[in-house]
Parts: structure tokens; sequence; C-alpha cells
């Protein structure tokens, strides 16, 4: 699924209708890519949502970030398969077993389509959480950077592509785990853009300097005066300096 830098963008859709959805997709027209479904607008809309991204040609992140027994987690993952997601996720805290049976339920079920199987990535520790956080939320002799890692390791050893991470641990997730093991980074902010509510963020041009395959930009271009401007401007950005 590699590519071009902008078919490596992942821009979120994090708006709360299908109209404002679709218009955002209107604004920003062909050089965007890949777009990101989270829990806010799949939760109000369904996968309606989806399937009119699929219908425009797109190719989709579902963020949804699974949860739950193995077996349930299974299930999801073959339903996020049958709707033509390209990539998807699952909490890696969720334990190996649910991450195994994840993997494999997607591979059978685009086996069984006969379909291209989603990418399917491990979510590591939030990038709104700092190591402060990190140590007196979950009290881990670890550090945050050293769990991450850890975290990655035990995905690949479930059958997972990848890891959703900061790009902080780009380097140490590649060392750990191999040049074709998927790095999906959120917490992605041009050097012009607030960061928000992210703690461990880089540039997209840093981000992508130190080894990630994706990048997650939501807020910087969906609440754009112009969002087609603010992605012509990153991606500007990215080819003038990659």
């Amino acid at each position: 699924m590699l590519g071009k830098i902008e078919d490596r963008i992942i821009i979120a859709l994090d708006v709360p209708t299908f109209d404002e959805a679709t218009d955002l997709m209107d604004k920003l027209g062909d050089r965007a890519k890949l777009l990101k479904v989270g829990s806010q607008l799949f939760t109000s809309v369904g996968p309606d949502i989806v399937r009119e991204i699929k219908r425009r040609g797109k190719k989709l992140f579902l963020d949804l970030k699974f949860h739950d027994i193995p077996n349930t987690v299974a299930r999801a993952s073959e339903a996020a398969t049958e709707l033509g997601v390209d990539i998807f996720n699952v909490h890696v805290s969720g334990g190996l077993e649910m991450m195994r049976d994840a993997a494999q339920a997607t591979k059978a079920k685009a086996s069984e389509l006969g379909i291209e199987k989603p990418i399917v990535l491990g979510v590591t520790i939030l990038t709104s959480i700092d190591e402060t956080m990190f140590q007196s939320v979950l009290g881990s002799d670890n550090s945050l950077k050293d769990q991450i890692v850890h975290m990655a390791k035990l995905a690949q050893s479930a059958g997972l592509d990848g890891v959703v991470a900061s790009p902080q641990e780009i380097l140490l997730i590649r060392e750990a785990c191999g040049e074709d093991f998927v790095v999906l980074t959120p917490g992605v902010r041009p050097e012009w853009a607030s960061s928000d509510d992210q703690k461990r963020t880089m540039t997209p041009v840093e981000a992508f300097k130190a080894g990630a395959d994706y990048v997650v930009i939501g807020r910087p271009i969906y609440r754009a005066p112009e969002p087609a401007g603010a992605l012509e401007r990153i991606l500007k950005q990215l080819e003038e300096n990659l």
C-alpha cells in the first residue's frame, strides 16, 4: 500500500456528521488519497460513511481501536474486512490471544472474499499520554518508551502488521521490529499548527524522516479555513524536504 507521499498521509475526518464528512472530502479533492474514520464519526453515522469513502475510490483507515475479548475482536475484524477498509487497529493491551485472533480472522475473511487483506495495527500508548501521565496511571516499572517497544514486539509476535505509535518512538520500534513492520503515527503537526491535546508530536517532515510509513493529520487540515490549501502546504513542505 505504500507509495507516493500523498498516499501515505492519512487525513482524519474527525467531524460529527455524514454531510460534514462528505463536504470535507469534496473540499479536499483528489489529493486526499487516504482518509481516517474514528469513533466520533462512525458512532454517529455507522458504516455508511465507510461505504461512501470506498465509493469515491479512496483508501480508508478505520480507527476504532478494538479492545474486547478475543472472540468479539475477531468478529469485529471480520466485519471491518467485509466493509473493505484498508487499515484498522486493535489495542495491544487486549493481549496476545486477542491480537492473534484478530490477525487470523482478518486473513481468513480476506481470503474467503478474494480481496487484499487489510493492514492490522496494534495501538501502543495514546499520543495524548506523556511520561508523567503514563507513570501516574499505570504505575509501570518501565519507562514510556520501553513499554511501547515491548508492546510493538508483542504485536509483531501476534502476527499484526505493525503498530500505531507516536513519531518519537519510530526509531526504537524500527530497531526492535525491523523495516517491514508498519509504523503509523498520529500526533503529527505542521510547525504552524497548535499541538492541541497531543503530547508526543513531530512535524510531518520529521516523522517521515524518522521512518514513519503513514502519518495522521487531522485538525491542522479539517479546521483550516481552506482545508485543501492546508493539505497542499503540507505536501509542498514534504516534497521540498524529503
